[in-house]
């Protein structure tokens, strides 16, 4: 019996399909990034909405591909979010660049796996030569291995997870020891108790050390706070700073921290999963000081380096600890040994390894560190402008220092008012933004990082505001 090699793939649509909806669908994205400001900027929806409008089972046969784009224009963008919004300021901006959409979509067609070197060279090798990238703009020294994850959340478990492996060597085969306590600021990011859930710590063993005025973690109390754990028989293990925290964008002292946890024996890893983008610009040099000595370090580059999410930067000094707390290789994932030929899977909890450094490796060619710094110059100048604009008018306080981007305020009125202007602004489409607690406080919070933000966007924003409040 003989046999043909078929043409093409028999059951995917035919190269002929695939130009004619991927022209389409290139089309509606680029005039959706051009026009992003035409729509409002959160849906005007109830829960449950799209999921009535929506079958209750999928369909048995083939559906054309012109009646799923239709409802996808129909149906799902008029319930989004749109973080790519040129006035989405809530949380912290994550920003899709062309470059980095043309990526992701070249990611998804050849839709590998580089889990191991062998299963796909050009994945871990490209993600390697794009980490030394990174690693060179943020400051840090050759000696720090990196990799990508999904989000900062999953980058400092696998930090603390190493962290707790390098303290107790019995660790891999009859579990944790009992009275580790990990220690982190009181403006951490959740990530950062959430991880020590995950990993069977428990609340009680996390410590949330106290802010000065300007919010940032105090050594002193850190110390105290060691002393005091081990006076009661417990394990100091690690220590986690910020470098641009979730409330305010402080800056924790790594520098001082990381002194700390020379002297103590603790893990010190870095959180900057934003503000290691401000820390790229040579005048913010001043806030990864002391990071080139610590033991990890986290950045998000879909953040604000105009990377779709997700794409989480981890780097780590002591690869051996990850080997150590994640590496198990059973027979049908062996490999042959080769110092050059890196194996991912040996430094994560995850197996499968998607080819995330791709879009970040087509966003650092096209953009180029100047290029990436001028834009990230430019959000923080709109910040500050903002800030003594807001400072200015009398009905409103600005509460936090603004370092970067963020810039946060409140109506001098109650917390409900600043809860039913926060809501009014969101219900408006005009921008979108997000409100928190800071002493006690509710507060409103103006994140600038969208790649297609002007200083234009920022004032209209503010306009939006004013006139909010004026009618309250």
């Amino acid at each position: 019996m003989s046999a043909s090699t078929p043409s093409g793939r028999p059951n995917d649509m035919s190269p002929e399909e695939f130009r004619r909806h991927g022209y389409q669908i290139v089309d509606w994205i680029a005039g959706y990034l051009h026009d992003t400001r035409d729509y409002p900027v959160a849906p005007a929806v109830q829960p449950g909405e799209l999921t009535d409008a929506l079958p209750r089972s999928a369909p048995n046969g083939p559906e054309p591909m012109e009646r799923i784009l239709e409802d996808f224009k129909t149906l799902v963008v008029p319930a989004l979010n749109h973080w790519n919004h040129p006035r989405f300021h809530g949380y912290f901006s994550v920003s899709a660049s062309g470059a980095g959409i043309l990526g992701e979509l070249l990611s998804a067609a050849v839709n590998v796996n580089g889990m191991l070197w062998h299963t796909c060279p050009a994945a871990v090798e490209v993600e390697q030569v794009v980490m030394g990238w990174l690693r060179q703009w943020l400051g840090l020294p050759e000696v720090f291995f990196g990799m990508i994850h999904d989000t900062a959340s999953t980058s400092t478990l696998h930090a603390i997870g190493a962290a707790r492996a390098a303290s107790d060597a019995g660790l891999r085969e009859r579990g944790a020891a009992q009275g580790l306590v990990l220690y982190t600021s009181a403006h951490a990011h959740s990530s950062v108790e959430k991880d020590a859930m995950a990993l069977g710590l428990g609340r009680e063993n996390v410590r949330k050390i106290g802010v000065d005025a300007e919010y940032r973690m105090s050594p002193t109390l850190l110390e105290a706070a060691i002393a005091k754990d081990r006076q009661e028989g417990k394990r100091p293990f690690c220590v986690v700073s910020t470098v641009g925290t979730t409330s305010v964008t402080s800056v924790d002292p790594v520098a001082e921290i990381q002194d700390v946890a020379d002297r103590e024996g603790l893990w010190h890893h870095v959180d900057a999963a934003y503000g290691g983008g401000a820390a790229m610009l040579d005048e913010n040099r001043w806030m990864l000081a002391g990071a080139e000595r610590a033991d990890s370090l986290v950045f998000n580059p879909h953040k604000w380096l105009f990377v779709p999410i997700d794409c989480s930067a981890f780097f780590c000094r002591r690869p051996e600890a990850l080997k150590l707390a994640y590496s198990l290789v059973p027979p049908y994932l062996s490999s042959q040994d080769n110092p050059r030929a890196v194996n991912l899977m040996d430094y994560r909890i995850p197996l499968g390894s998607r080819f995330r450094a791709l879009k970040l490796w087509f966003v650092m060619r096209s953009f180029g560190r100047d290029k990436v710094c001028a834009v990230i110059r430019s959000h923080i100048a709109w910040a500050r402008e903002l800030a003594a604009e807001i400072a200015a008018d009398p009905r409103f306080e600005v509460v936090a220092p603004a370092p970067m981007s963020l810039v946060c305020f409140r109506l001098r009125g109650t917390d409900d008012d600043n809860r039913l202007l926060l809501e009014r602004l969101n219900e408006s489409g005009t921008a979108f933004t997000s409100g928190n607690v800071l002493d006690g406080r509710f507060v409103l919070r103006i994140a600038i990082g969208n790649i297609g933000t002007t200083r234009e966007d920022v004032l209209a924003t503010w306009e939006k505001i004013r006139e909010i409040a004026a009618g309250l």
